[in-house]
């Protein structure tokens, strides 16, 4: 993922925690499963190169949604943690459906690595 050497910092939180980042950084007033903060982007990425951001995951929707979708939270929570590290490392599925699809190739990639469901999907 054109990283050696990095860090991210997680934070696992609950749904009034992450809807309050949420409403701040995104303008946003409703709980997400997941938030991705980069620090390798602005005009200070210079100060930690190796330091890549941080991620914070609701663990209150993480399991919503791993019940409504028949896996493991910890299945989720993998799919959680590709998905925020690659918005972390510059991906971005919002930016059209080209950005979109290459996301989902990698994500699939990635989790094909650390999880033994081949049925798991990207996210």
């Amino acid at each position: 993922m054109g990283c050696s050497f990095c860090e991210i910092s997680i934070v696992l939180t609950d749904d009034e925690t992450i809807q309050g980042l949420n409403r701040q950084f995104r303008g946003i007033d409703k709980p997400t499963n997941v938030l991705a903060f980069p620090m390798q982007e602005g005009q200070f990425t210079d100060i930690s190169p190796g330091l890549l951001g941080d991620l914070v995951i609701s663990c209150d929707t993480a399991q919503k949604e791993a019940l409504a979708a028949g896996i493991t939270i910890e299945e989720r929570m993998s799919q959680l943690l590709v998905h925020g590290t690659l918005h972390l490392v510059g991906f971005d599925h919002e930016t059209g459906k080209t950005d979109a699809l290459k996301m989902e190739k990698k994500s699939l990639e990635l989790l094909r690595l650390i999880e033994t469901n081949t049925q798991l999907s990207s996210f």
